[in-house]
């Protein structure tokens, strides 16, 4: 999605992860990385590519199978948790709670960025990503 340089518009910029439930998450990443190469640790695997509108910008996607069950997602029973890249986190969060939208936490700010988790009007977990 392209914006201006200094657009602060609270809003989605891309995918940031794709999470989702494996009866056996190492087998899992075992036979993405025999058959499709994906190179995958315990935490998943990250792919990386370049900004069109900045080509300096290196954003990364994360790629990750979680033990069915986990109750990471929850409270949504979905099989699948999308991870978005945002701009202007805590004016997105401001929107959404104004659009009666359910925001499961506060902010929480890590070294690589700062998350956010809400329920879309069917009851999918999403999380929101602010990188630093």
């Amino acid at each position: 999605m392209k914006g201006q340089p200094n657009d602060a518009t609270p809003k989605v910029t891309g995918i940031g992860g794709i999470f989702f439930f494996s009866d056996n998450p190492q087998a899992t990443r075992d036979w993405y990385r025999q058959n499709l190469g994906i190179e995958a640790g315990e935490y998943g695997a990250s792919f990386e590519s370049r900004s069109l509108d900045n080509p300096e910008e290196i954003n990364t996607l994360q790629w990750s199978p979680f033990k069915k069950g986990s109750d990471y997602f929850a409270p949504s029973t979905k099989e699948f948790m999308i991870n978005y890249r945002v701009q202007n986190l805590d004016g997105l969060v401001a929107k959404l709670r104004a659009n009666g939208v359910t925001v499961l936490d506060d902010v929480a700010t890590y070294d690589y960025g700062k998350f956010v988790h809400i329920l879309d009007h069917e009851g999918n977990k999403l999380e929101l990503w602010e990188p630093n």
